[in-house]
């Protein structure tokens, strides 16, 4: 209840007007009741980020569990980190560009490390590509949902053709780092 009622000040109004007495008052509960949980302002804020970005990565996994094709991985995957800035965007940006609450730069930073080496291994598998070159080209494509939020939150086209941009963006490049960056990086044959 306390980190929901944080969560809805920061989203109506910003970070400028956040106090734990506030979100106590958000929250329904008492500013003592508030720091029985929450040593201070900053805790609380960084609680909630992280827990923003759990939920999110939770859901990814999920939706990824449910996947059939490699396609559909990246389409259900991408359409959760999509639709979660689409809702909540605004509030992880706010907590974020907060110094003393995040050092993060973007949601997709939160679990990368296991994010990366779990998809990286089903590109290797799918794309029979070395896994060193899987978790690379992984890593990379994670840049993309990335900017897809942010020009979501500020850009003129609704999510389903971001969404629909974003999932073409990513199965073309891991897809040439198949049929283009290894080839190119073959021996010359004579």
């Amino acid at each position: 209840m306390i980190l929901d009622g944080a969560a809805e000040i920061i989203r109506r109004e910003g970070m400028a007007q956040i106090s734990l007495e506030r979100i106590g008052q958000s929250a329904g509960v008492s500013k003592s009741l508030v720091y029985t949980y929450f040593d201070s302002l900053n805790q609380l804020l960084k609680e909630l980020l992280d827990r923003e970005l759990k939920s999110l990565r939770r859901q990814q996994f999920e939706a990824a569990e449910q996947a059939e094709t490699f396609e559909e991985l990246i389409r259900k995957v991408t359409h959760v980190y999509l639709t979660n800035i689409e809702e909540r965007g605004l509030l992880i940006e706010r907590l974020q560009a907060e110094p003393s609450v995040s050092d993060m730069h973007d949601p997709t930073d939160y679990g990368r490390s296991t994010a990366v080496d779990y998809l990286g291994d089903i590109v290797a598998q799918h794309f029979d590509l070395p896994v060193e070159v899987a978790r690379a080209a992984t890593d990379i494509s994670f840049g993309l949902p990335a900017a897809a939020g942010q020009y979501l939150l500020r850009g003129p086209l609704e999510r389903e053709q971001v969404e629909e941009l974003t999932v073409a963006m990513i199965m073309g490049s891991i897809a040439m780092a198949r049929t283009d960056y290894l080839t190119r990086k073959q021996k010359l044959k004579r």
